[in-house]
């Protein structure tokens, strides 16, 4: 939890757009945070290829660099990319991600800068939706009112993850790499990107996305993708509750988000942070060529789950996680990994800084 003011900045930088496929409002907040870290991008349609919007949320940490520069640059270089041009958008993305960020290893503007981001995109081309996310924001879909989960958190004591991290010399302690950083992969963070011996996607932090695919239907409402900010404070289900409940009493996007971050927002930070961090969201209202009236309209039904919904998971499994790893790693691994020798009374090393 970064500092934090005594009273919180409340005034919301507000946005909204619309063509004939999307209905698209975004807001962000300071809130109880010393400075503002956060960026977003929602372009309807982008300007080497009009029939794809692309929309992104970046949460910065240590400083707002590397996200301002994210915002303004990730779209590009993923358009760059000559898979992008062949169709495949899943490699484009990757490629992208990893670009951007051996770039601003190089740039002047960001060399020297300690900041990370994380990212989470949403690239939508001809009804196809892809999803491409670093770190621990996060984009969910509404299909029927029932809430899609189109990117999954990254964060170190996930068992993959975890590997990773060990793997590159680094370790988890507190649910943190190398006790420090509460999320895995991030655009940024150079510090815990340094193993000689290691391709970009396997540093003990790395910039490489998951990369999710949707086709779109009918039935899909509207797309969220904001910070964990909120995700921190409302589960999957709830924002898509929260928006479609506005929605069907026929609000705007922009409206909508401004009252998601102020639903959000903590009214002290004495109980742990939650509702105290900076605040992004973005709402993409999917309108497949109608009116906005047939989205409100849409919005009116009665919800329909299939049990396709899956919240990120729950602390006893991310135990079971952090279990599963050290029970993998034999002692010398996890004492090389953690920099550190700790002898047992059996002379067998000991993983001091991976705790359960």
């Amino acid at each position: 939890m970064g500092q934090t003011l005594s009273e919180p900045v409340t005034k919301k930088e507000s946005a909204s757009c619309a063509n004939e496929n999307y209905l698209v409002g975004s807001s962000c907040m300071q809130g109880w945070r010393v400075d503002m870290e956060d960026a977003h991008t929602h372009l309807l349609s982008l300007p080497d290829d009009p029939k794809c919007a692309f929309f992104a949320v970046y949460d910065g940490h240590g400083g707002s660099k590397v996200s301002q520069y994210s915002g303004i640059n990730l779209h590009k270089k993923v358009v760059a990319q000559k898979e992008f041009s062949e169709g495949n958008m899943k490699e484009a993305i990757e490629k992208g991600f990893l670009e951007l960020d051996q770039q601003m290893r190089v740039d002047e503007e960001t060399k020297d800068d300690v900041s990370g981001t994380t990212a989470v995109v949403v690239l939508i081309k001809e009804g196809d939706v892809y999803c491409g996310n670093a770190g621990d924001s996060r984009a969910v879909s509404s299909v029927v009112g029932e809430a899609r989960p189109l990117s999954f958190d990254h964060k170190p004591s996930h068992e993959t993850e975890a590997r990773r991290i060990i793997a590159a010399g680094g370790w988890v302690e507190f649910n943190r790499v190398n006790g420090n950083l509460a999320l895995s992969r991030a655009l940024g963070d150079f510090a815990f990107k340094n193993c000689d011996t290691k391709p970009a996607e396997e540093q003990i932090v790395t910039a490489f996305p998951d990369v999710i695919t949707d086709k779109l239907t009918p039935d899909h409402e509207f797309i969220v993708l904001a910070c964990d900010g909120i995700w921190d404070v409302m589960t999957n289900q709830e924002v898509v509750d929260f928006v479609r409940e506005k929605l069907a009493e026929k609000r705007d996007p922009q409206s909508i988000c401004e009252e998601l971050l102020t639903r959000c927002l903590a009214p002290d930070c004495q109980m742990g942070g939650l509702g105290c961090d900076n605040m992004t969201v973005v709402l993409v209202g999917l309108l497949h060529g109608q009116s906005p009236d047939t989205l409100f309209t849409k919005c009116a039904r009665p919800a329909v789950f299939t049990g396709v919904n899956n919240e990120d998971g729950d602390q006893n499994q991310i135990q079971q996680d952090i279990s599963r790893v050290i029970n993998n790693f034999d002692g010398e691994q996890r004492v090389n990994a953690a920099n550190q020798e700790e002898e047992e009374d059996d002379n067998e090393p000991a993983p001091a800084n991976f705790q359960v």
